[in-house]
């Protein structure tokens, strides 16, 4: 199966830079207020999202959520949009990796970036063996729970913790 990458011809660090509309703010959709009241939402630009990824020191975790958040701050608004931040750190993760195999040895550390609870995204190259490996190699412990996968503790090592 060929990848999206493939179909339209860009690299994943062309789809990053892309996207000229981006960051934008707007109101909280009426169907999200319920949730979380009324205000604004930031939806950010990829690269917002990919340079929040890299201030993730070694050692340390962040997750999609907790990027919305800080972007959120960034931006003076109620909420930052999770959706696009979870699309958008992907994105980054899949340009680093393009990056590695082209020779460059300073890429995003995508790994140090988690779902909303802890768990690792195994969309992420290399799969799970190879974020286990560089997760555990900075000194964390990654459970299995059922069939997905968390790292222990995450709570403790988050940025800003």
């Amino acid at each position: 199966m060929r990848s999206a990458n493939a179909r339209n011809g860009k690299s994943w660090r062309e789809k990053l830079a892309g996207y000229p509309r981006l960051p934008e703010v707007k109101p909280i959709p009426e169907r999200m207020q319920q949730r979380h009241g009324p205000g604004t939402i930031v939806t950010p630009s990829p690269r917002e999202v990919d340079e929040a990824m890299k201030r993730v020191p070694e050692g340390r975790l962040v997750t999609v959520f907790g990027i919305g958040q800080q972007l959120a701050r960034q931006h003076g608004t109620t909420i930052g949009c999770t959706v696009t931040t979870a699309i958008f750190a992907s994105m980054a993760a899949q340009a680093a990796e393009e990056d590695r195999r082209a020779g460059f040895s300073n890429v995003t550390p995508y790994w140090r970036t988690l779902k909303v609870n802890g768990e690792l995204n195994l969309k992420y190259p290399g799969g799970l063996d190879e974020l286990m490996q560089r997760l555990e190699s900075e000194g964390h412990t990654v459970v299995q729970r059922g069939r997905r996968y968390f790292v222990e503790d995450f709570e403790k090592k988050l940025i800003g913790s």
